[in-house]
Parts: structure tokens; sequence; C-alpha cells
């Protein structure tokens, strides 16, 4: 039963079974650890053996770690600290001390996202207007919440502030995942958390690729299907690019090919962070047609991309390297990572990659989190669902303005 601290966080790992004992006197001494008097925001990620049991932990934890907002939901695999626990073994969780941040944290269902109709909804939906958050954290179920139809919505309401989380994941062959706010236990919808205040979310979205070859303009697209790139066949200019590799890039790149899309054209250069990155499905040499997982558009920018681990690697390092080097002197309180279950040992061959990369270049951080099946986070100023992909939200104290010399 592993328990870290940091002077803003207890994270816990449980690891046993369902105890209702033993799962008091973890939670008190994981309350314990907290060298803060009161908790701001609980996360909580539950491994598929106590799913069933998931209401009982829930009240264990709001009760004896006296927890005002507990979040989270159901995952496949769990991360603590610098661990990333592929066998999804017990529950993690997380408590912080967020001075001064004003949270607020509603369940959504597919029926609102079906009822959407235009920015005011969300804000009227939830509570919270455009001006009283900093940010958002997010938590839905794959099966039962349209994931990418309520963020279209949700980032026309909300503008450029962050959204970061995941879909849960849990028992594949039944189907079955949970989300989780206060005492409740559902299986269906969104749990999302706002953060206000003297506190804001900052992310890091790792979509696990680097470019290749240069980027080109659409210039034919119908639907999912781009014809032309450059006023040339799609599949050709795909051919060349990949031809001009260096023999060992070509290695890197057979069977891991994608599309970046750009999502701000108004960049005179593009760089890593500004793509979309979406699934090349296949093309045809014959009509130059290639198939993507997406529906560009004609006049948007492209570029090819290049997934392995060492791709990864690098875009994870320069990303939190570029968040680090941002910070504005903005103290970090604590993080959540949520990964793709397609990353991991499985992408890496070792294990923890992703949890000790961000110690190494960020920590020490109170981090919880877990294996999604789609995870969420903004690239160019707007949220979309994502694969293959690493979304790490840090919690962020706002740096005090500085109020000058008033001798």
């Amino acid at each position: 039963m592993r328990i870290l601290s940091t002077p803003t966080s207890a994270t816990g790992h449980w690891d046993g079974e369902y105890d209702e004992r033993a799962l008091h006197r973890w939670a008190v001494q994981l309350r314990s650890r907290l060298r803060a008097e009161a908790v701001s925001l609980g996360l909580v990620f539950m491994g598929p053996r106590l799913m069933d049991q998931a209401a009982q932990v829930m009240e264990i934890l709001r009760v004896h770690a006296r927890v005002p907002l507990l979040a989270g939901c159901s995952g496949k695999g769990l991360i603590l600290g610098n661990e990333e626990l592929e066998g999804g073994g017990g529950v993690v969780v997380g408590l912080y001390a967020l001075p001064g941040a004003k949270l607020r944290a509603v369940h959504v269902v597919q029926r609102e996202v079906e009822e959407y109709s235009g920015p005011g909804y969300w804000a009227e939906a939830t509570g919270v207007k455009l001006g009283a958050t900093n940010g958002w954290l997010a938590f839905g179920d794959p099966y039962t919440f349209d994931g990418e139809r309520w963020l279209a919505g949700w980032s026309a309401e909300y503008g450029s502030l962050p959204t970061v989380g995941g879909l849960a994941s849990g028992e594949g062959q039944e189907q079955r995942t949970q989300v989780y706010l206060n005492g409740e236990v559902h299986n269906e919808g969104a749990v999302v958390v706002s953060v206000g205040g003297a506190v804001e979310v900052e992310a890091v979205v790792s979509q696990a690729c680097t470019p290749i070859g240069e980027p080109w303009t659409i210039t034919k697209v119908e639907g999912n299907l781009i014809h032309q790139i450059g006023n040339r066949p799609a599949y050709q200019v795909l051919a060349d690019t990949f031809g001009r590799l260096p023999k060992d890039q070509q290695e890197r790149a057979r069977g891991n090919l994608f599309v970046g899309l750009v999502t701000n054209e108004y960049k005179e250069e593009f760089h890593r962070g500004d793509f979309l990155i979406r699934s090349l499905l296949g093309g045809d040499p014959k009509t130059g047609v290639l198939a993507v997982g997406a529906r560009p558009r004609a006049g948007q920018s492209v570029q090819f991309q290049c997934r392995d681990a060492a791709s990864a690697t690098e875009d994870l390092t320069g990303l939190l390297e570029g968040a680090r080097r941002k910070g504005g002197g903005g103290r970090i309180l604590g993080a959540c990572l949520c990964s793709c279950l397609g990353r991991g040992e499985r992408l890496f061959g070792v294990p923890h990659h992703d949890a000790v990369l961000i110690q190494r270049l960020l920590g020490p951080v109170g981090l919880t989190g877990f294996f999604c099946n789609g995870e969420i986070g903004p690239v160019g100023g707007r949220s979309y669902l994502h694969g293959y992909t690493a979304a790490l939200g840090l919690f962020v104290a706002k740096p005090r303005p500085d109020l000058g010399n008033k001798g």
C-alpha cells in the first residue's frame, strides 16, 4: 500500500481486495500525509477488480480522507507518482490542496450533448460561465457518451480554455466502465470538474509523433478522402515524402505513418504541437487518394507524421521541457495523466516510461492517472479527443502579480 506526498498532495495506491476496515485505516493514513489543513480536490481511479464495490470505496474515501469533491473513473491501468501500474489492480487516489481554487463538478449525459443549442448552453447546464473557470478535467464513458460531438460544442463555448482528461477503461469484454462523482457511481455520461480562482489547468498533450517531410496544402478533398495535396495526387506526395527519408527513418516510419492537420493556419511556421494527429487509413496509388481518420478541408495545411517509441519519447520530452520553460513562476500543485492503453510498455518496451519522464522534468509532482480508451486535450486552442496520446493536466498556482515597491 504505497503513499507518496509533496507539500500540496498526498497520493496513494491500494492494491488489495475490498476490506472495509483496512480501507478505512488506509484512507485515514493517506489524509494524514497531506500537509495542508484541508483537501481541495480528490481524484480516484479504480481497477476492474474493485468496480463492484466502487460505491463503498468512494464513501470510505469521502468520509475518512475528508474529501469535499471526489471525481474520477475506472481504469484498466493506473498511474501513481513515477509508476504506471498496467495491471490495473486496486485503486489510485490523489488528495490535492489547491489554495484559492474555486472548484465545481457536474455529471453530463448524452441527452445534453444531443440537445446542445449553441453558445451559452453549457454555461447554463453546468452553472459555470466562461469567466468563472480557468480550465477543466473530464472523465467520460466511451460507450454511452459521444466525446467528439461533446467537445465540438464545449470548445465553441469555452474557447481556448484547456479541457484535459480521458475516456474510462475497465472490463473490455463486457464494455463496462464507470465514472465517479463524490458518492455516485455512473455507468454513462461524463464527469467534468471546473478549476477556477487562483489555480489554472495547464495541458501537455503528446500525440507521440514527429513530423516528416514538409508541410503541404490540401487542394482537393471529399469527406475523409484527400484527393490532392499541392495540386498533386495525395498518394504520390506521401510516396515521395517517404522515399526522401534516410533508410533508417524509412524503417521507423514503415507501418507507423499518420497525418498531421494544422489547427492554426495563421502561424508562419509549424512545429510540434501545431498538428492534430489522425490515422492514415489507406491509400490507392491508382487514383492517388488517401483515406484519413478525419474530415479535413481544402486549404488546410497537412504534414505527414511518424509514430513510434523514439518519436513518442522525443515528442513528450520536448513538450515537457517547453512546459517547464513556460512556467511563468506558477508552482505545480499536482498533476493528472491520462494515457492511451496503446502506450506504456506495449509501445516503449519498458515500464513507467511517461510517468518517469514527467517526474524527471517537472517533479517531484503529485501525479495520479489512468490508461484510457481515448484521451482529451487541447491542440491549437481547442480541445479534441485523441488516440495513442498522453494528456497531462497540471494544477498550477497563478503567479501573484508584482505589486511593486510601495515604499
